[in-house]
């Protein structure tokens, strides 16, 4: 485990460095056949998704194109309030391309549905998803995710672009956190 500062912040490594890194390769390989003779437009969700999307990039072996959008469920709290606000919107249009939107986690699902009715207004050629992780029996909503890489039990998790209170996004790899860090953000 390389968590340097945060070593005696987390309680147990779900996935390893090794484990995301070959999955991510695995997707772009599937990705880069999967639209191969198209240009694609990768959208991440910020903050939690620009890990994934900047590692899978280098993995996909077409013309690509980037873009973002923000958005808050959450707030300061570890479980979605439902509630979706558009922080960021994206800078480009989409109607007529190939769109890939590149999430870090699919929990409830209620977020993803909101921003995909969103986007499909707005007429891409094509709309998938890419998720690093879906948790297990939380979601809340049907959704095809088409290209996911790992399923988890329903727990908070952070790292890999995923955080508490802002930290513990640069770990390297998606674990959980000692519930005494949860009692000192609280106190």
């Amino acid at each position: 485990m390389d968590a340097g500062a945060y070593a005696n912040d987390i309680e147990q490594v779900l996935l390893s460095r090794e484990e995301i890194q070959g999955r991510v390769a695995e997707l772009g390989a599937r990705i880069t056949a999967d639209y191969e003779g198209l240009d694609l437009l990768l959208i991440g969700v910020l903050k939690g998704a620009f890990v994934l999307m900047a590692d899978l990039s280098r993995h996909i072996g077409l013309p690509l194109e980037f873009d973002f959008m923000a958005v808050s469920s959450y707030g300061a709290a570890t479980q979605t309030s439902g509630v979706v606000r558009i922080l960021k919107d994206l800078d480009h249009e989409i109607a007529g391309k190939h769109v890939l939107l590149v999430e870090d986690i699919v929990d409830s699902g209620l977020t993803l549905s909101y921003l995909l009715k969103n986007l499909r207004t707005r007429r891409p050629a094509s709309l998938e998803v890419c998720a690093l992780m879906q948790k297990n029996d939380v979601q809340q909503v049907p959704l095809d995710i088409k290209y996911r890489a790992f399923d988890i039990p329903p727990v908070f998790v952070v790292g890999y672009g995923l955080d508490f209170g802002e930290r513990f996004r640069n770990l390297p790899f998606v674990g959980t956190l000692r519930p005494e860090v949860y009692r000192d953000a609280v106190t």
